[in-house]
This record gives C-alpha cells, structure tokens and sequence, in this order.
C-alpha cells in the first residue's frame, strides 16, 4: 500500500493506494501531524510499504512529520523537490525553487492530463492560477487570498463579524445580496473568487482562443465550478502530479 500526502498550510490530504486496486482504497482531511497518524493507525488493514509526499511546510515541519511517519509505520518518505524542468513542462519562475510546489505539482498533473494548453486553478487556503503553454512552458501564474483567508481576515478585523461553519454552509445555498453579516461575507467572498476566475479565462483566450484546458482543483473549486462548465474538476490533481515526480517501482 502506497500513502500519498499533501502537506498544505492549514491541512494535510491524505490517501491509501493498494497497487491491486483502481483508486483510492481510503482516503481524508486532517489539521495536524498527530490526528494523520492516529487516523492511519485506525485503519484496518493498513500494511504500508512506501510513502510519497509534498509539502510547503517548513523544513522543520516537514522533517518532524516525515520521521514521524517512518517510526509509526516503518516506511520510507519520497518527497517531491522544485526542478527547472520535468515531464515536459518548464517552469517558469525566475527561481524556479520560489514556485510553490503543490503548484508545480497541479501544473505537471494538468499537462499531462490535457496534453495541451491548460490553466490551473486551485482553490485552497490561496486561490492560484498558472498557464502552461502547449509546448509545457509555464507562462507564469496569479495568487490570491482563497476562501479561508478572506473570510477569516474579516472575522479577525471586523469585531461584529462572527458566525460558525454551518451558517457558512447555508449561507451560500443561493448567491442573492445578503440579508445577514454570514450571507453577505460568505456571498461577497464567493464572487470575489468567481471574479478572479473568470480573469483567467480572459487571460487564456488571448492566449490560446478556446483551444485549451481549465482544471480546477483545491477544497473550494466546487465554489467556481458552475461558473465554469467546460472545466475538469479533478480534486486530486496535486497527486497525480505526485506520482510523476515521485514515482515508486
């Protein structure tokens, strides 16, 4: 069984592959190193052989967390590093190690799913925006605050602006002006969100006119995603490009 992690800012995605099975044998979100490895330890079954992961963490972080792992279960972790070039697809920052490498991964994930031109957009703590041309040159790329950030820094900065996860849930049932502090943050936010998407849509058709590929991926894409119906929703994209720069034989 392979554990594949992607190791975010604000959480930590995880899934079981078995090698004799299509798909995810398990899979989930968790906040901390010590909820992953007590929700792995859970599992019935679990024989992990190999381990894959990427992370923005900091070093330190990402360290503690991999030696953690290899005490738990025994394995040993292949994590992903920033390159100039792989698979095809050039990076196009200046320095190329300053690229985010969930992005790098999303972005070797794409073109090899569009074998084109494509933009990708993934919604997480940020929201991001890369292009890569149909030869795999990364034009370059667009951040933003996601959904959490935004929301939060309203919470924080604004003293009457308190509401919990629920009223957010219900508050973007419909996407009519607000009524109430949670409709109009939660609401306001969203087509913020929106509004950068459809940029980027700008942005490729000058490009490449309509001859391109636009995935979305990340936590919130389902946000965007009837804004957006010719996309690819492909909520594991990260890890597609995982396997590509870690692959284990």
């Amino acid at each position: 069984m392979i554990l594949e992690l992607d190791c975010g800012n604000s959480f930590i995605k995880w899934r079981v592959l078995d090698v004799n099975k299509v798909g995810a044998s398990a899979e989930g979100v968790v906040g901390s190193d010590v909820a992953l490895i007590e929700t792995l330890e859970a599992l019935p079954g679990l024989l992990l052989t190999r381990c894959r992961m990427v992370s923005v963490r900091a070093p330190e972080e990402t360290n503690k967390l991999i030696a953690a792992l290899e005490e738990a279960f025994g394995v040993t972790v292949c994590c992903a590093v920033s390159s100039r070039e792989m698979a095809g697809v050039r990076n196009g920052y200046e320095d190329f190690e300053r690229l985010g490498l969930d992005r790098w991964l999303a972005m070797l994930g794409g073109f090899k799913l569009a074998a084109g031109p494509c933009l990708v957009l993934d919604f997480g703590t940020a929201a991001t925006a890369d292009f890569i041309a149909a030869d795999g040159e990364h034009l370059g790329g667009f951040i933003c605050p996601g959904m959490p950030l935004m929301r939060n820094q309203l919470r924080t900065h604004t003293r009457k602006i308190r509401y919990d996860d629920a009223a957010a849930e219900r508050a973007l049932e419909r996407l009519s002006p607000g009524r109430t502090t949670v409709e109009a943050v939660e609401r306001g936010c969203t087509l913020m969100i929106r509004g950068f998407v459809l940029t980027q849509l700008e942005l490729a058709r000058a490009y490449w006119g309509d001859d391109f590929t636009v995935f979305l991926t990340g936590g919130d894409a389902d946000l965007v995603w009837d804004a957006v119906p010719q996309a690819r929703l492909v909520p594991d994209l990260v890890f597609v490009g995982l396997a590509m720069a870690c692959p284990l034989s």
